[in-house]
């Protein structure tokens, strides 16, 4: 597959999910870097604003098996990873597999259910395999998470750990729709009955697995010279440098960066990346690896507001 192919194919995936999701093409697109360069997503964002359906319409133009998990309080790591069931009529063990045995697996409100359970989700989203009773049972190619949370409700619910945020690639926060998305969206859904459903606005598959992975495949294609390298390490060290933050970026986080970049770089149909890639992504590479100082908290700063201005403050390549 060409960068050109590429191109095309997430213009055509932009399509299919625009004809349900209004507005969030921001949100759309970096869903689809995620996608081509392997990475998990952390949605967030109040109520109602669609994070599930723009999950299941992603999931329908992509043509992935999709799965679903609703975290709650009592969860237990084997509702997501499954078990081996004894089997009296063969006296043998039978694997019961998991809903986490998919392409697409949606965490919904990921943050309702205790460490323990989040952490079934750890070895998964590293290393694309899930181990059970010493086993060791491969996941698809494919495997994506896309978990969502809830900023507003503070009772019940369980802060995701340093280590469960790492895994994400992005954290994208979903804001309300402006007055005229808003519009539209009644329009739309106010004259339908019952939950909407990809399918009744005509989100169909335009592509598959192995196109997805042809995709992926085509970012070696992607070069990235030597100066945005610099430029990213530049930028992620200065998050550790920075006195208005107690806890900065790793090398993980560069490293991921600068995948992104070359993600963008291929959607875009380009085989070079530019600094304008890096700064396009930084805020949601960066946003939930970053733990404000307490003095900053007290002051009332924003991790994106201050990763703005690394970002500024960081000379970038002409």
């Amino acid at each position: 597959m060409t960068l050109d192919d590429v191109r095309a194919m997430a213009q055509a995936i932009r399509a299919e999910v625009g004809k349900a999701i209004v507005g969030q093409e921001e949100t759309v697109d970096h869903l689809l870097v995620a996608l081509i360069a392997e990475g998990h997503v952390l949605l967030e964002g109040p109520p109602g604003t669609a994070k599930t359906f723009l999950a299941q319409c992603f999931a329908n133009a992509l043509g992935l098996d999709y799965g679903r998990i609703q975290f709650t309080p009592d969860l237990l790591p084997g509702d997501i990873l499954g078990s081996n069931l004894f089997n009296f009529q063969t006296s043998q063990f039978t694997l019961t597999r998991g809903p986490i045995f998919c392409d697409l697996l949606l965490a919904d409100e990921i943050n309702r259910t205790p460490p323990k359970t989040q952490a079934a989700l750890l070895e998964a989203m590293q290393e694309r395999r899930v181990t059970l009773d010493g086993e060791t049972h491969a996941l698809p190619d494919r495997f994506m998470v896309v978990a969502t949370q809830n900023p507003i409700e503070n009772q019940g619910v369980y802060p995701l750990p340093e280590a469960q945020l790492d895994r994400f690639m992005f954290k994208l926060l979903v804001p309300y729709p402006s007055a005229e998305e808003e519009a539209a969206i009644v329009t739309r859904f106010g004259e339908r009955q019952g939950p909407p459903r990809p399918a009744e606005f005509g989100v169909t598959a335009v592509t598959d697995a192995a196109k997805l992975g042809a995709a992926s495949a085509a970012l070696k294609g992607v070069t990235v010279a030597q100066e945005i390298v610099d430029y990213v390490v530049r930028l992620v060290r200065a998050t550790r440098e920075s006195g208005d933050l107690s806890s900065g970026a790793s090398p993980r986080a560069a490293v991921i960066l600068a995948n992104a970049a070359r993600a963008r770089a291929a959607l875009d149909g380009r085989d070079y990346t530019l600094p304008d890639d890096v700064k396009a992504l930084a805020i949601a590479v960066l946003r939930h690896r970053l733990v404000l100082s307490p003095a900053a908290e007290i002051e009332g700063r924003e991790v994106e507001t201050l990763v703005n201005e690394l970002v500024e403050n960081t000379e970038a390549p002409r």
